[in-house]
């Protein structure tokens, strides 16, 4: 309205101005007009003579002038009051939209495996995912019982899920309280929310009871990438071309957490057990607890890990080689696998011997080479001088299979 007041207020006066000429008008009496009249006639006998109006016909004239003027003023408020009504939706929608924008987990769409689960009569939403009581999920993994068990962390365990008889889901239980604990979880929930990608695993739902926080994950088949190489299989289901495969999974999204989200996302904490591998091998990236953005606004990043950590380009040793980031050699010795590896890889000769010998003679040895000059190139001790991820992305998609390396198209 405050827009509308300069604009009425001088269409108001003139329409004061107008009813208080018009009254003058009607109060004139009609004596004085043919006074004026006769006035006229003797000063100029030569002059046509000057019509009287009577009354009846004033009143006809005011009558229409003030229809009139009452007509154009009643349309020119009507059109006012459709501008005012129109900015106001504009104003509405425009405040909506920003909303919004400040509050992503309103407009993110869900994966269809995470509308499976919302579909559940059990789950109620806050957000863009589910708030699931502690009963259920006590219900859905059995009491947490040991049977369940799939994986255990430095913060907890993860557990099988079935909710519903049918739907199978990964459930981890964060225990014990703590300021590091709380901030994390709080961490991993606020980026899954926002984050939707083919390559980062999907957070289906959550739970806090007492000091007892609980995540709830779509569900991964084949488990973590370090149980798949370091557990009982030794790496056995895991072929050479299976093991380009990921690498380009995993390098995808750290492609789309550096280069594609606005600030860019920063993991802090790669390692080949937050590396998980669903039914057909694809690789999602999980545990974004001490995810950081990175920017003008936080210039020093802090590179952080839980045990185990490593850079992320050093998985493809990993997957080379079958050994871990650090291996134990003594109580008071651990070797690195850089450390290890990097004179082997930079040796032609010497190169397919220290490859996992699963897949030893199932590759060709020049994409074997190519390989292992983007993992020297990836561990050079001077950070400028190592490639991005994306130049690491496209070395290794020309070494896959087309019907394995997806597309480089971001989802």
């Amino acid at each position: 309205m405050n827009l509308l007041c300069p604009l009425l207020l001088p269409m108001w006066q003139c329409f004061l101005s107008l009813l208080s000429l018009v009254n003058l008008a009607r109060t004139t009496p009609v004596s004085t007009v043919s006074s004026f009249s006769s006035q006229m006639e003797a000063v100029s006998p030569g002059m046509a003579v000057i019509k009287v109006v009577h009354h009846q016909d004033l009143n006809k004239r005011i009558l229409v002038t003030l229809i009139v003027a009452s007509t154009l003023l009643c349309g020119v408020l009507l059109f006012l009051l459709y501008f005012w009504i129109c900015r106001h939706k504009i104003m509405k929608n425009s405040n909506g939209e920003a909303k919004r924008n400040l509050e992503p987990t309103k407009t993110i769409s869900l994966s269809p495996i995470a509308d499976q689960f919302n579909s559940l009569p059990m789950a109620c939403k806050k957000g863009s995912v589910a708030v699931i009581e502690y009963r259920l999920l006590e219900a859905a993994t059995n009491n947490f019982r040991e049977s369940n068990v799939l994986g255990e962390g430095g913060r907890g365990r993860v557990y099988k899920a079935c909710f519903d008889g049918k739907f199978l889901a990964v459930v981890k239980k964060l225990d014990g309280g703590g300021h590091n604990v709380e901030r994390e979880f709080e961490n991993e929930v606020d980026w899954l929310i926002k984050i939707q990608h083919q390559n980062i695993v999907s957070l289906l739902g959550y739970c806090i009871h007492g000091e007892s926080k609980l995540l709830v994950y779509e569900m991964m088949q084949n488990g973590s990438l370090e149980s798949q190489l370091h557990g009982l299989t030794r790496g056995s289901a895991l072929t050479w071309q299976l093991r380009m495969k990921i690498a380009i999974d995993v390098a995808r999204a750290l492609e789309y957490l550096h280069e594609h989200c606005n600030p860019p996302v920063i993991h802090r904490d790669i390692k080949s057990s937050n590396i998980l591998l669903d039914s057909d091998f694809n690789a999602k990236l999980s545990d974004f607890g001490l995810a950081v953005v990175t920017g003008s606004q936080n210039k020093n990043v802090k590179l952080s890990g839980t045990l185990g950590y490593v850079a992320p380009e050093y998985l493809l040793e990993e997957l080379l080689v079958r050994k871990k980031p650090l291996e134990q050699m003594s109580p008071s010795r651990c070797q690195s696998l850089v450390t290890w590896a990097m004179p082997q890889l930079t040796n032609r000769s010497e190169l397919p011997n220290i490859v996992d010998p699963v897949i030893r003679d199932t590759m060709d040895l020049k994409n074997l080479y190519q390989v292992a000059a983007v993992a020297v190139l990836c561990i050079q001790p001077e950070p400028s001088y190592r490639p991005l991820i994306t130049d690491v992305l496209h070395s290794l998609i020309p070494l896959v299979p087309m019907e394995l390396r997806g597309s480089l198209r971001v989802t």
